[in-house]
This record gives C-alpha cells, structure tokens and sequence, in this order.
C-alpha cells in the first residue's frame, strides 16, 4: 500500500533522513522505532507531504504522491494524527471530528453524520465529551481525539506518530487496544513509537532508525528477540 523509496529530506545543511525505504502492507501494521531525533517524524511529515523530500520517493497504491499538497494526499486515504495529539483545543470535540472528514466529497460526503456516530461508538468518552472545548480533555482523552479525527476521513492508511507519549500505563495499554482494533476493521497502519515493546506487539513488521537511517529491519517476532534490540530498547543484555 505505501512505499518509500531511498527518501532524503535536508534541512538547510542537515540531512535528516538519509534512503529510507519501508513497506507497508495492504492490512498489515508496521512500526518504526527510535531514540528522539533520529528522524522518525520527519518521515512521517514526509509521508504526509508537510516535508518534500530532497531525494527518493513516496508511493501510495502504486501512485507517486511525493510533492502532492497534504489536502490531496489526505483524499486519497491516508490520514495522519500526529506527534503531541495538536487537536483544536478551543473547538469543541464535535467541531474537532467534523475538522477531520473536510476532504471527504461525493458519497462519501453524504455519509459524514454516518461516519461521526461510527467514531462515537468506537470511542464512548468522546461521546460523553461531544460539546466540550477539546483543551479541557485529559492526555488520554485528546489522543483518542486525535486518533478519531484522523479516521474521520475513512483512511486506508492510518499514521500514528507516537500515540503513547506522556500517557499513563492503563492509557497506553487502551490506545494499543485501539489500534488493534482499528487494524481489525481492515486499515492499514503505519506506527512512530518510541515504546518498542508495545508497538512490536501489534506491529507485524518493524523497521529501527537511527541518524535518519533504517539499521535494522524485520518481522516484529524477529526484533523481539533481536539481542540489538534488547539491549537498547527493552532492558535486555547484547550478551
């Protein structure tokens, strides 16, 4: 479904992501792991077409989407929530949903009413929340916002750029449920974590970037037991 191919981005002098190229599925769920700051959500930010790379390309279902506006990108089917939730936090939760299907038209305009119910079944404390300013939510709260906003637009592909951070343990474990049952529903999903053990958990498959690069990659049962990845991220011992 998604391919990025030798992607490149600099920044002024600084090369930020170096030939990345990763796979993701038609149904399948991938991660990439990573320290902070070694390039993961600006291959996000690429990905969405905030970022142009330098080098390399993006394809989305075969098609070259590199260069394309985030707008447009977004209406083929694939929709991003990104790093540090950034919801309307002035709007209400209800003006925050309808935000995320303004790239929906045709048929699938006719159906938003449809779609909103959907999100308010999936996540029943946005319900509760539905004409409260969204800045008023807790962490947990405004991440399943910005999860459901992203699904708002009916996506095929989901990015999810640290859905975990600064959110307590019981949450963490609530956003992962989520995520697999999202996945269930038949969307495809691309995941940023910094929790490694959580992500190789529901991922499939797992790609490790340091200094812009991918290292290591594999099937996520792989990474698991990967000494490399043991020692550094999970608490293990290289041996």
């Amino acid at each position: 479904m998604l391919e990025t191919d030798a992607l490149a981005v600099r920044m002024g002098v600084q090369d930020i992501l170096r030939g990345v190229s990763i796979r993701v599925p038609v149904g399948g769920v991938v991660c990439v792991l990573g320290a902070n700051g070694v390039g993961k959500t600006s291959l996000m930010r690429t990905i969405s077409g905030i970022y142009q790379p330098s080098a390399g390309q993006v394809r989305f279902e075969g098609q070259v989407i590199s260069g394309l506006p985030t707008h447009v990108i977004v209406g083929r089917g694939l929709a991003q929530a990104p790093e540090g939730r950034q919801i309307f936090s002035n709007m209400s939760v209800r003006e925050n949903l309808l935000l995320g299907a303004i790239t929906q038209t045709g048929a699938a305009a006719r159906h938003i009413d449809d779609t909103l119910a959907a999100m308010l079944q999936r996540f029943p404390i946005l319900a509760e929340r539905i004409g409260q300013q969204a800045g008023s939510l807790s962490g947990g709260e405004q991440q399943m916002l910005c999860i459901a906003r992203a699904l708002m637009s009916r996506p095929k592909l989901l990015l999810l750029d640290e859905p975990s951070l600064g959110l307590a343990p019981k949450v963490v474990a609530r956003i992962f449920q989520l995520i697999a049952e999202i996945r269930a529903g038949g969307t495809s999903i691309l995941i940023v974590e910094q929790n490694v053990r959580a992500a190789l958990k529901v991922a499939d498959h797992g790609y490790v970037m340091e200094g812009g690069r991918v290292i290591i990659e594999g099937p996520a049962a792989m990474l698991r037991d990967d000494p490399r990845i043991q020692a550094a991220y999970l608490g293990g011992h290289a041996g």
